[in-house]
């Protein structure tokens, strides 16, 4: 299936995914926010067992991000790309390296997040939030030394970092409404984000409010 996202699909951008938020949710979001439109190509779970696509993707896993003659896979990569395309990657240097440093640690969350979702989350979710503060600490002490948390996560410029932030942090809200509650910056950062214009609109469209944020329905 093919659908169609944003009023501009010029742009060449293809995305190739399953019926999720999942690992395009950052990507969609970072788009959106950027005033770029692409298109998804949804692809079904009979069609991925039994279709040849997976044996064209070059890790055997989707999502799969078009640009033109560009094929892309790994979704942290399509990030950077995208990071350097609309320039999103700091101002030097210095800055590319702490926000690919806080992408990584980014990942070590979202990675936690998954491995709940789809191995154990019935016998885990407790113990998970438990533990969810200490990882989340984190990400406050960083925007504490960023201007006090007023503005992203690095510098006074929004990165591609920031999307994927924002994107897991949204996932573990649904998980534990409460779980920024000890959190002032964190809260702040995401009511921020969210009232974006571009990511406001993403965020009440169809496309992301009927769009399951897991594979296996659980949130």
């Amino acid at each position: 299936m093919v659908t169609r996202c944003g009023t501009n699909n010029m742009t060449g951008f293809i995305i190739t995914y399953f019926n999720v938020r999942g690992r395009c949710a950052a990507m969609r979001m970072l788009l959106a926010d950027q005033g770029q439109t692409w298109k998804e190509v949804v692809v079904s779970m009979d069609e991925w067992s039994s279709g040849p696509l997976k044996s064209t993707c070059v890790f055997g896993q989707l999502p799969k991000f078009e640009d033109g003659d560009l094929v892309l896979y790994q979704s942290n990569a399509i990030l950077r790309h995208l990071g350097r395309k609309f320039s999103l990657y700091g101002k030097d240097h210095r800055d590319a390296a702490i926000i690919d440093m806080l992408c990584d640690g980014v990942e070590d969350m979202r990675m936690k997040y998954v491995t709940l979702i789809y191995t154990n989350y019935e016998n885990g979710k407790a113990n998970f939030i438990k533990e969810l503060p200490s990882w989340l600490r984190c990400f406050e002490k960083v925007l504490e030394k960023n201007g006090k948390g007023s503005e992203f996560i690095h510098g006074n410029q929004i990165s591609f970092v920031d999307y994927s932030l924002f994107d897991v942090l949204l996932n573990l809200r649904l998980l534990d409404p409460s779980c920024l509650k000890e959190f002032p910056l964190l809260s702040g950062y995401v009511e921020r984000m969210q009232s974006r214009p571009g990511l406001k609109s993403h965020l009440e469209s169809k496309e992301f409010l009927q769009r399951p944020v897991n594979g296996n329905g659980k949130q």
